[in-house]
């Protein structure tokens, strides 16, 4: 039973800290994406084809 107790205590540890990482790496990469669309819709007057 102890056994069986400590691996869903690393389990659930172990998710909770990959569950943050992947919140701030969503975060981030929405960020990035926000700022690059800003900055395409910024500078698109100047395009010429």
């Amino acid at each position: 039973m102890e056994k069986a107790y400590k691996t869903m205590s690393g389990a659930g540890a172990a998710n909770i800290v990959l569950g943050i990482i992947m919140i701030v790496t969503g975060v981030a990469a929405g960020i990035i994406t926000v700022i690059n669309g800003a900055r395409l819709l910024k500078n698109k007057h100047e395009i010429t084809f």
